[in-house]
């Protein structure tokens, strides 16, 4: 008696795939990205971390962009973000859409 399965273990859901575990997934990848953030002040663009673990500050300005959760780094309000993709086929950066953040600043006291 062939056994079926309910699940297709070749072919799984991109929603399924993204709550595995970065290394539990069919083809391993990382959670974290780069991003290009646009300064609300200035309009200079940094590249920043997602998981960026220090406070990240704009070059032109001087005014923080970012700051670390347990996770990953919550930005400040208004800044601008474009998430930069890794294309693992040619090994080049893909340029995102910018997306406005509407976050509250993190105040740490």
């Amino acid at each position: 008696l062939p056994l079926l399965l309910l699940l297709d273990l070749l072919h799984p859901s991109p929603e399924e795939e993204k709550r595995k575990h970065k290394k539990k997934r069919l083809v391993q990848s990382p959670n974290s990205y780069f991003m290009d953030v646009k300064c609300p002040g200035c309009y200079k663009i940094t590249t920043v971390f997602s998981h960026a673990q220090t406070v990240v500050l704009c070059v032109g300005c001087s005014t923080v962009l970012c700051q670390p959760t347990g996770g990953k780094a919550r930005l400040t309000e208004g800044s601008l973000t474009k998430s930069l993709e890794l294309d693992r086929n040619i090994g080049c950066y893909i340029n995102g859409i910018f997306s406005l953040t509407l976050t509250f600043p993190f105040f740490s006291r």
